[in-house]
């Protein structure tokens, strides 16, 4: 049974990815109900915490039906950092999660996210302050290193170790990949076998099936996976991989109805999480992933997005369900 601090998480758990403009409440409700163990918040700045910005602000809405859930934050400035983490215990989330792994410019290159990874001292005395400031455990979620040649992971992890966090999510890329090119899951296998190491190390990159999920479990040795890109639109994919790990078979997949119910259940927490106008408008980011493969699917997908209420929504769904009747 894996365990951080007093949350048990079960022998293989599947966290949920901290993903901008994705991991919000209504997506996170959806996962939860399709298996996810642990989940975590979008990254949070804190500079927007401490200045109390509403954007920002918004982002710590946490709800008892999440949990086990993490809020994870970001930034460069240690003083900062360790206020945000103040602000963010407030609000009783399971575990409070530091951002090592963004790649994006406007993050990494003003020393957050992968940037603190060029100044190692820096990034251990950055963490060592926020599990001073707060009680409850601390994780981190990083990438390889900078680029290639600036690959020093398993000191990233001892560092972090040492001064008391209690998990590690490794991202298997460098920052300089960003996404592209595919995630090299040696450097990951090597921390967990690594003889020092004894706190959880997680896996995250281009899980997308079952059988990649158990494969690299098995190959690697991680103690859980985390999933990011590939639960977009495809939430159900935690139940998939559990279920195989479990029995070893493959489930059918989920049919248009029971796709267009997770549609309207997603589209009801965000409308009951921001109002029928906000919810609306932000679930249409979702709408191109949720039917993805569908032939002919542009027509429908505009009237979605078109749609300004629950009830037109509904009835595009229904159009769908009958056009494409199984």
């Amino acid at each position: 049974m894996l365990q951080i601090g007093d949350c048990k998480l079960g022998v293989f758990p599947l966290l949920l990815a901290p993903m901008e403009d994705v991991s919000d409440p209504p997506f996170r409700a959806v996962c939860k109900e399709y298996g996810a163990d642990l989940m975590y918040t979008e990254f949070i700045s804190s500079e927007g915490l401490i200045r109390e910005a509403a954007k920002s602000i918004k982002k710590l809405d946490i709800y008892d039906h999440e949990r086990p859930i993490g809020v994870q934050i970001f930034g460069d400035d240690i003083e900062v950092m360790r206020r945000a983490a103040a602000i963010v215990e407030v609000t009783q989330p399971t575990l409070l999660d530091i951002n090592y792994g963004c790649p994006v410019k406007n993050v990494a290159c003003k020393g957050a996210g992968a940037g603190i990874l060029l100044d190692l001292p820096k990034m251990q005395a950055m963490a060592a302050e926020i599990v001073k400031q707060v009680a409850i455990p601390v994780t981190v979620k990083t990438r390889l290193g900078w680029d290639d040649k600036t690959i020093k992971i398993l000191e990233v992890v001892q560092r972090l170790q040492d001064v008391g966090v209690q998990a590690v999510t490794i991202h298997g890329r460098t920052r300089q990949q960003m996404y592209k090119g595919e995630a090299d899951w040696s450097y990951i296998g090597a921390v967990k076998a690594d003889p020092s190491i004894h706190i959880p190390i997680f896996g995250n990159g281009d899980i997308d099936s079952p059988h990649k999920a158990i494969a690299y479990k098995d190959q690697y040795g991680v103690d859980g996976i985390m999933i990011g890109r590939a639960s977009i639109g495809y939430p159900w994919i935690f139940r998939e991989i559990k279920h195989y790990h479990a029995t070893g078979e493959i489930l059918p997949p989920l049919t248009l109805t029971e796709r267009m119910e997770t549609v309207r259940k997603h589209l009801t927490h965000a409308i009951a999480w921001k109002g029928e106008k906000l919810g609306i408008l932000e679930m249409r980011r979702h709408y191109t992933n949720y039917f993805k493969g569908l032939p002919g699917i542009k027509q429908h997908r505009s009237c979605l997005v078109e749609a300004t209420s629950y009830a037109a929504v509904s009835r595009v769904l229904e159009q769908l369900c009958y056009t494409y009747a199984e």
